[in-house]
């Protein structure tokens, strides 16, 4: 089957005409290094089955990152390259252009965004680029569809080696094609432009950004407590509890797939969110607790993402997080990992060294808890206000900063700059806005209900058999000792390997006081990731670097907690 592969700089709108081609969902962003593994799909051309492929994007043929690396590996099995150009970036774009034109596959060109090209007063002669190039040139607008049928039919058009092997003088071509085709008109800064420079200065960015987080902050927790208090606390306890009610009479109190399937009364009666049952607390917890504040920070993200104010914050944060030792686009991962864990790990693969992609990783699977864990721990300590909420994301954000610092001097080697362009801002496409939330909400769904559910099965488990008793005796010195919790507390950091929020959710029915729920919650946060995190980072940096980065995390959290026990 014939390969076809879309290549291109970062952030030029390759998922989009990706989709536009094949129909798949793949997650799109105003901001590069969304793909950071290639995309596959499928489509008809002439009657014939062919194969795109949608490759992370490169600045060059001769790579200096990870998923670079992986576009020109990609480049040795393809048999015909879309190349797909910002046409409103043209001079930066042809660099990689050239490069693909004396690489010995067939190029055509989709000259993307064209729809831009005249809001910022540029002039393309498409033909005499085309003329130049050798290539056809096709003008496409991926979020309309513009050109997609004509980009299609040029496949048949491609042709391969068009220029002069002249390597050491590719930029005077560059210049030289862009002097040749291009005009620029002087234009009047858009409102979208200014807000853009006030983004990036210091004295107007950070209040700026204090702003925005503010407002993300409200929205989601508007979204997510108006879904939960008018849509699903209504649904489970109105119709979903009176059958569980008559299941458990049934079932009768005190056996076995009582335990396992409704779990425990609490005065006669059901609480999803304690009685632990597979079919009560394993459904609320994922579906009524925690989904809706999931869908609320996706539907925030997602909007961040389009907009394209993500990598502006990291060039605000730039200067401080180089004195940390890291790069400013720290952040990005950070955010992602917000929502979750795995794609804020995936996305440390926009970092040049392994020592930044590792650094960056680590201090994630620590100090930042995904959403789901930060639905449960509001819900747990939410009463509390501030007194409660507080010194947990506030021991986490220090926790941050003191261990980029160690490892800036502990982990040797540099931090090198990671070049990467600013996205204009523009208006999100809500269809894709809306079809990437639904992939994301999808994604939760699928992975963590069911182990959600093994969670508590797990839990159940332990306990009918007792053993849930007998490791509480076995870490009493640390459970007890260190953390000052009760050896209940055993079960949640059992859990804690499957799902956090689950784990979270277990320290509902143990009586704790505050301290000891701000001490859980931040243990249960630092000592070790999810599975699908695990599986991520084994997958990324091998089981020797996963063993070290489990090793710092599991002591990182008992010392945390055993100070806060002390200080609290």
């Amino acid at each position: 089957m014939k390969r076809i592969l879309l290549m291109g700089n970062p952030n030029v709108g390759k998922s989009v005409v990706f989709s536009r081609l094949t129909g798949a969902r793949v997650i799109v962003s105003n901001y590069p290094g969304t793909t950071v593994e290639f995309t596959k799909g499928r489509m008809s051309v002439h009657g014939e089955a062919v194969e795109i492929v949608d490759v992370p994007g490169t600045y060059t043929l001769e790579p200096t990152s990870r998923a670079e690396e992986v576009a020109v590996e990609m480049l040795d099995e393809g048999d015909v390259v879309i190349d797909v150009v910002d046409a409103t970036n043209l001079e930066r774009n042809l660099n990689l252009t050239l490069q693909l034109l004396k690489s010995g596959k067939p190029v055509v060109v989709a000259l993307n965004m064209w729809d831009e090209v005249h809001h910022k007063g540029i002039e393309i002669d498409v033909d005499e680029l085309e003329k130049r190039l050798g290539v056809p040139v096709v003008q496409t607008c991926g979020l309309s569809g513009e050109g997609i049928n004509r980009l299609m039919e040029a496949l048949e058009e491609a042709k391969a080696d068009t220029l002069p092997h002249e390597d050491g003088e590719r930029w005077r071509q560059v210049g030289e094609i862009v002097m040749a085709v291009q005009k620029v008109r002087h234009h009047h800064h858009t409102v979208l432009e200014t807000l853009s420079d006030l983004s990036l200065q210091p004295l107007t960015g950070i209040p700026l950004a204090v702003i925005v987080g503010y407002i993300c902050f409200e929205v989601i927790r508007f979204i997510g407590e108006g879904l939960i208090g008018y849509v699903f606390q209504p649904l489970f306890e109105n119709y979903w509890a009176p059958l569980m009610m008559g299941l458990s009479e049934w079932l009768g109190p005190g056996t076995f797939w009582h335990g396992l399937l409704i779990g425990t009364l609490f005065e006669g009666q059901i609480d999803f969110g304690q009685s632990l049952g597979l079919l009560t607390t394993g459904l609320f917890v994922p579906l009524a607790a925690v989904l809706p504040y999931i869908f609320a920070f996706y539907v925030v993200l997602s909007f961040l993402e389009d907009v394209g104010y993500l990598p502006r914050l990291g060039v605000l944060v730039d200067t401080v997080m180089h004195r940390l030792g890291l790069h400013g686009l720290t952040i990005i991962p950070m955010f992602l990992g917000l929502g979750c864990n795995v794609p804020g790990a995936l996305a440390t693969r926009i970092f040049e060294t392994r020592r930044q992609r590792l650094i960056s990783a680590t201090l994630m699977a620590i100090c930042v808890p995904c959403m789901a864990q930060i639905a449960m721990v509001v819900g747990l300590l939410g009463d509390y206000g501030a007194r409660g909420l507080v010194p947990i994301f506030g021991t986490l954000a220090a926790l941050w900063v003191v261990l980029a610092l160690v490892f800036r001097f502990a982990i040797p080697g540099e931090a090198p700059e990671v070049f990467i362009e600013i996205p204009p801002y523009r208006f999100p496409y809500y269809r894709a806005l809306a079809q990437k939330v639904w992939m994301r909400i999808s994604h939760f769904i699928t992975e963590a209900v069911p182990l959600v559910l093994l969670g508590v099965l797990v839990v159940n488990l332990l306990y009918e058999l007792h053993i849930i008793q007998i490791l509480g005796k076995l870490l009493a010195p640390v459970v007890t000792g260190i953390l000052g919790l009760p050896t209940e507390g055993v079960a949640a950091l059992l859990v804690g390997f499957l799902r956090k929020d689950v784990a979270v959710g277990m320290l509902a029915p143990l009586g704790l006081s505050l301290k000891q729920l701000i001490i859980a919650s931040v243990v249960l946060t630092a000592y070790f990731p999810c599975v699908a995190t695990f599986a991520v980072l084994f997958k990324e940096f091998g089981l020797r670097d996963m063993l070290k980065a489990a090793a710092v995390m599991m002591l990182v959290a008992f010392a945390t907690g055993g100070l806060l026990n002390l200080l609290l």
